[in-house]
């Protein structure tokens, strides 16, 4: 799509973020790989609990508008909803986000795996919901490889965005929930795609990556997905940021059942 190419050029294409690769602002403004160091920090406190709701809620909220500032100055970001939705039914703008599967992975019959009552980012001690679509592969024996092709499985990023932050460092043992996992920032969408789960992360924060790019392989990280009774699966989840910068979470069932497949 023309939107994506020409933000691509715009915005950062690594790690290491040059000024000509940002959108361009105010010099005293954080740089978008700033924001990602700030999302990266903030996601940790949260998940050890080193940071109470309230202040998680309050730096979230900050991150997200500044991110939205940044990205709002450049005109290839649809500023409004109708253009946001006419460019989520055009049947182009979502890949489906493991490499060789189709619909038919998607947990459940219908998606029904999605249960986003309860759920909150900022408390980890609040359980129970599942705000997100697993998708499985056939790995009979758990050894994260796909047992019809004998190699590892590609996970995708659903649409192009920024690289927030990623976790790579997760190990058998492990209480946190999520394992190794990715957050990307859609700016045209103004919402985070969370991958979890995975085996290999591929991509680092500050990253700009394409719909149907490469983002790592799936894994069972994380401290129910590496137990037995866990078939190996995607965890992906869509939080849909509120005016308020606050995350709402959204099903992602029925972008998965019109994304484009890859082989």
């Amino acid at each position: 799509m023309r939107i994506v190419g020409v933000m691509a050029a715009l915005l950062v294409g690594g790690i290491n973020v040059a000024s000509s690769q940002v959108v361009t602002s105010n010099s005293d403004e954080p740089t978008l790989y700033k924001y990602c160091q700030q999302y990266q920090t903030l996601y940790t406190k949260i998940r050890e609990q080193s940071i109470t709701p309230d202040s998680a809620r309050q730096q979230f909220s900050a991150i997200m508008k500044g991110l939205q500032e940044r990205f709002r100055s450049s005109e290839t970001i649809p500023s409004d909803s109708l253009q946001r939705d006419s460019l989520r039914r055009t049947g182009t703008y979502f890949s489906f986000p493991i490499r060789g599967y189709t619909t038919s992975a998607i947990g459940g019959t219908h998606g029904e795996g999605y249960r986003a009552t309860g759920f909150d980012l900022f408390d980890h001690n609040v359980r129970g919901s599942h705000p997100a679509q697993d998708i499985f592969i056939v790995d009979r024996n758990q050894d994260t490889v796909d047992d019809r092709t004998g190699k590892p499985v590609d996970i995708l990023a659903m649409t192009s965005g920024l690289v927030l932050a990623v976790e790579t460092d997760w190990h058998p043992g492990s209480e946190y929930r999520g394992g190794n996992w990715i957050w990307v920032y859609d700016p045209i969408l103004h919402g985070l795609f969370y991958y979890a789960h995975n085996n290999k992360v591929e991509i680092a924060p500050g990253q700009w990556v394409q719909a149907g790019q490469k983002l790592g392989e799936m894994g069972r990280s994380g401290f129910n997905a590496y137990k037995t009774r866990s078939p190996t699966h995607l965890h992906l989840m869509y939080l849909q940021i509120q005016p308020s910068g606050l995350p709402l979470p959204l099903n992602t069932y029925p972008w998965l059942l019109t994304a484009k497949l890859s082989k």
